[in-house]
């Protein structure tokens, strides 16, 4: 039984197990696939990077308070971060890494980082 290439439809040669016919179309083909799920992964990341950054420039020593209005201008988005962390007292602290947010009261927050 002759077997052809699921992407381009050519006649593949060689070992029994072959499904693609070159390198080439194998790629093609799961590129195809993986598309959707690769862009919406790499969406979350790059805003993942960006808050991380955000929360690095503005919290140069460790532990410092900001507005956030100064977040939203530099363009932090609230809706991503990477884990949360609650202390005994049931405080939240936000964390893009090891960057860290706590919400306080007149929307100032105050920013921490985490000992590696």
């Amino acid at each position: 039984m002759e077997k052809t290439c699921p992407e381009c439809g050519n006649k593949i040669i060689g070992r029994i197990d072959k499904k693609f016919c070159s390198d080439y179309c194998r790629n093609a083909h799961n590129n195809k696939i993986n598309k959707d799920s690769k862009n919406l992964i790499r969406n979350i990341n790059n805003r993942l990077r960006k808050n991380w950054r955000i929360l690095e420039e503005l919290n140069p020593d460790g532990k410092t308070k900001t507005t956030k209005s100064k977040l939203i201008g530099k363009g932090f988005d609230f809706n991503y971060f990477t884990s949360i962390y609650t202390t005994k007292v049931g405080t939240v602290y936000y964390f893009c890494y090891d960057q860290g947010y706590l919400p306080l009261d007149n929307d100032y927050y105050a920013l921490v980082k985490r000992d590696s």
